[in-house]
């Protein structure tokens, strides 16, 4: 499976910071740290992989993406997804809520109840060493992938 996400960063006092978001539903709820990850979903019919990440960045939090976006690559998951990633400079008021989309899954599991949850339930800009910890752990390469792409752009961070 192939996946597309958008990692939106901002300069703060000479120190970078992420845009993460928290996965809703009760499965998430009281999960924390390692849970966190960047806004990411599956591409729809033909679309282009930075298509699909710009178009699941606004699903999942209500906030659109502008250019430029810079490419980190791509890396295989450890549930065996494949996940490319773009990062960009943006701006989010952390006062302000994320706009989620919301989906439908069976809870409990197997129950045969259909419930329906946002995506994703909150989001937070993070310090680099905040964010080492909360995100999924197979996506911290992005975190310093976008450190790299965004220092050597210079008029970023």
């Amino acid at each position: 499976m192939l996946s597309a996400g958008m990692l939106m960063c901002r300069n703060v006092d000479a120190s970078p910071e992420f845009f993460l978001i928290h996965p809703g539903g009760p499965f998430w709820a009281h999960k924390n740290d390692g849970a966190w990850s960047i806004p990411k979903g599956l591409a729809e019919g033909n679309e282009s992989l930075l298509d699909t990440a710009l178009r699941e960045f606004f699903e999942e939090t209500g906030i659109k993406p502008v250019p430029p976006y810079h490419d980190l690559g791509r890396l295989k998951t450890k549930a065996g997804k494949i996940l490319h990633v773009w990062s960009f400079i943006g701006e989010w008021n952390q006062q302000d809520k994320i706009l989620s989309n919301k989906i439908k899954i069976e809870y409990p599991y197997k129950s045969g109840k259909v419930i329906e949850i946002p995506e994703a339930d909150r989001g937070e800009w993070m310090n680099l060493e905040k964010a080492m910890k909360m995100i999924n752990p197979s996506q911290v390469p992005f975190l310093d992938r976008a450190i790299t792409a965004e220092t050597s752009k210079k008029d970023l961070l």
